[in-house]
């Protein structure tokens, strides 16, 4: 893989940090903001509003830029939302300004894929994706239970800032090693993008991604109340937690990086299976306190391995249209994201308990598996009525080699 896609995975670990952290600083910030946890807890799926929103409109932006000078903007844009909010004393502005880091947040990821791609061979997007979302688990990892301690020791806002100073080296890295004409950077057109988005195989698999990115977020922003009230872990301990559920994150999507390009049926469907039993049994098991943490690193692998996976389902799927590709996928998977907080959020301030959020996450992997049932049916249905000459159903991806996308 080309050094620059390394580079690039700094800024994404910067950004997955931010996105990620708020799970170990939601009590806090609802202290300290005098809000409920919900409200707290709703600006993860603030963020993910802003991603929802700004994928496409920063993506469609940035087709009048050079690839270089968009990602620089983007990135510093997101730099300056940080510091912003880790000066604020408004409740109302930090949510601003996680909606505007949120924007500039997905500008960048959609350039990023589409830079990362036009990179490596028309057969490798699997592996080129699993090398910036390495940058996202390494990021729950690493930064996201560092974010946590910083908010032990300093309170949450010491987080804002660590994200805003990883963020500077990964600017000056990106000005001085990527090219300003980098491959595929000059101007598109977006209607001719667009044009290409209009296949139901992409849909379905933007609808999974969505459904199975909103299980994992559903009950990762919720982890900490989780372990602390209902597993009895120490406070000290969820950095620990935190870090453990990023280390399954980071082996599923190296293991997806592997496999994303020549088996993704069978990685998807296992996964997705395996996904639906562990939430499960998750949420039975929620109060003992060994189970939290062995689940908190089978999930986090799981979840990653299934959602990197269909990221790059997405790429292939879209191969015409790279940067509104990379920008839809990053879209639909922030419509989980959003959607995945809030109905965890609304679970508990119905008073269903913390491990409620669980059940949430195991409903979402069963509508994922359901709509891939029935979108797999209705393309058998359409190959045995469709003519014999008549062009091929695409409601699901395909099994694939390097010209037609694979199907998850």
């Amino acid at each position: 893989m080309p050094m620059v896609l390394y580079l690039l995975g700094l800024a994404v670990f910067a950004q997955g940090t931010s996105e990620f952290m708020l799970s170990g600083l939601v009590s806090d910030i609802a202290a300290d903001m005098e809000v409920s946890l919900s409200a707290a807890g709703a600006l993860t799926s603030a963020f993910a509003a802003g991603m929802v929103v700004g994928a496409p409109l920063m993506a469609v932006l940035s087709l009048r830029w050079s690839r270089r000078r968009a990602l620089l903007a983007f990135l510093v844009a997101f730099l300056l939302a940080h510091v912003v909010g880790a000066l604020t004393t408004s409740y109302g502005v930090l949510l601003a300004t996680r909606v505007v880091g949120a924007l500039a947040n997905a500008g960048f990821l959609a350039v990023a894929l589409a830079t990362a791609t036009g990179l490596v061979a028309p057969d490798a997007k699997g592996r080129a994706t699993s090398v910036l979302l390495g940058g996202t688990t390494l990021a729950c990892v690493a930064g996201v239970p560092g974010g946590a301690l910083l908010g032990q020791l300093w309170g949450w806002r010491a987080a804002f800032w660590a994200v805003a100073l990883v963020s500077l080296p990964a600017v000056v890295a990106i000005a001085r090693s990527l090219p300003a004409d980098s491959p595929g950077s000059a101007p598109v057109g977006a209607r001719s993008e667009l044009g290409a988005l209009r296949s139901p195989r992409l849909v379905v698999t933007l609808l999974l991604g969505a459904l199975v990115n909103g299980a994992t977020f559903c009950a990762f922003t919720y982890l900490e109340p989780l372990a602390t009230r209902v597993a009895g872990v120490g406070d000290a301990w969820v950095p620990g937690l935190l870090a453990l559920f990023g280390l399954g994150s980071f082996i599923g999507v190296t293991v997806s990086g592997r496999l994303a390009d020549r088996r993704p049926l069978p990685l998807l469907v296992a996964g997705s299976l395996a996904l639906l039993a562990a939430w499960s049994a998750f949420a039975l098991t929620a109060q003992h306190t060994a189970a939290t943490v062995a689940f908190a690193f089978v999930q986090g692998t799981l979840s990653f391995a299934v959602g990197s996976t269909l990221i790059a389902r997405a790429l292939y799927a879209a191969t015409a249209a790279p940067t509104l590709g990379g920008a839809f996928a990053t879209a639909a998977f922030n419509i989980g994201a959003a959607v995945g907080p809030w109905a965890g959020g609304r679970a508990i301030d119905a008073g269903l308990g913390y491990r409620s959020p669980l059940w949430v996450s195991a409903l979402l992997v069963a509508l994922a598996l359901m709509t891939a049932g029935g979108a797999a049916l209705v393309a058998r249905r359409s190959a045995r009525v469709r003519p014999a000459d008549g062009p091929p159903a695409d409601l699901t991806p395909g099994p694939g080699h390097t010209s037609v996308p694979p199907r998850p």
